[in-house]
């Protein structure tokens, strides 16, 4: 199954709170509810964790999962350590799953941005 995610930057802890409102009263009336959100605080947030070769990761690894980190560094001719760094980071945002053993997979098929101009930066 593959994912939108909707990107968010800037949004106060409001917004997140009425969105998730929002969501459970339609699980709640019986509509399925399949969303997922990822929330910045910054600009600068959103460029540190989403570079260009971290977005070049989520790319490879939609529908072509890596047995490992280091099988995913030997196939985009990169340093281990910072492909590891890349992939912990990934991970830690949520768009990137590692099983137990150490296979690398994404469902991530499109990131929605939103950006708060007034609080994005």
């Amino acid at each position: 199954m593959t994912a939108d995610i909707k990107v968010h930057v800037g949004e106060g802890i409001g917004e997140m709170g009425a969105r998730f409102v929002d969501a459970w009263r339609r699980a709640a009336s019986g509509e399925e509810v399949h969303e997922r959100h990822l929330t910045f605080a910054s600009m600068a947030d959103l460029t540190r964790t989403l570079t260009p070769k971290r977005l070049d990761l989520l790319n490879r690894l939609r529908g072509h999962p890596a047995p490992s980190i280091r099988a995913l560094a030997r196939d985009t001719g990169r340093d281990f350590k910072n492909v590891q760094q890349d992939v912990t980071a990934l991970r830690d945002a949520g768009l990137i799953d590692q099983d137990a053993d150490g296979g690398l997979t994404t469902d991530v098929d499109r990131l929605v941005t939103s950006i708060e101009l007034a609080r994005a930066v």
